[in-house]
């Protein structure tokens, strides 16, 4: 529901980081952001390939997945650091990799949430989350 709200407000430029451990829920949250944004494709991690970009909806859906990235070269040399000024929506999962484990705060000026996702339960999850009203 969160991700879904998210969508329906987004506007262009919006860059939402997400951070939370393995199995906490990160594209689960994508797949309610694609609906809100009216996308009708399927959402599936970008692990392997870094990025997926899904058009679908009436804004693009930039879906970057950090996790085999450990620093900020990295991301540098994987030619990521564009879309954390998008052209659309940018949905970074494991986004403390960039940013550090405290968010954006000023690195970014488009930004805009910052979602930790907790493990409660196997079936419950919390979400923390910081809006910079960007």
């Amino acid at each position: 529901m969160l991700g879904e709200s998210w969508g329906r407000a987004a506007q262009t430029g919006w860059v939402i980081g997400l951070s939370g451990e393995l199995g906490a829920g990160k594209t689960q949250l994508v797949r309610g952001l694609a609906r809100g944004l009216g996308s009708l494709e399927r959402v599936h991690s970008p692990t392997f390939t870094l990025i997926n970009v899904y058009t679908g909806g009436r804004l693009t859906l930039f879906h970057i997945d950090l996790y085999r990235l450990e620093t900020r070269d990295q991301i540098i040399a994987a030619g990521l650091e564009e879309y954390f000024n998008p052209a659309g929506v940018a949905v970074i999962e494991w986004a403390e990799r960039w940013f550090g484990a405290q968010g954006p705060r000023s690195k970014v000026q488009s930004w805009l949430r910052w979602a930790q996702i907790e493990t409660v339960k196997e079936n419950e999850r919390r979400i923390v989350y910081e809006d910079s009203g960007a």
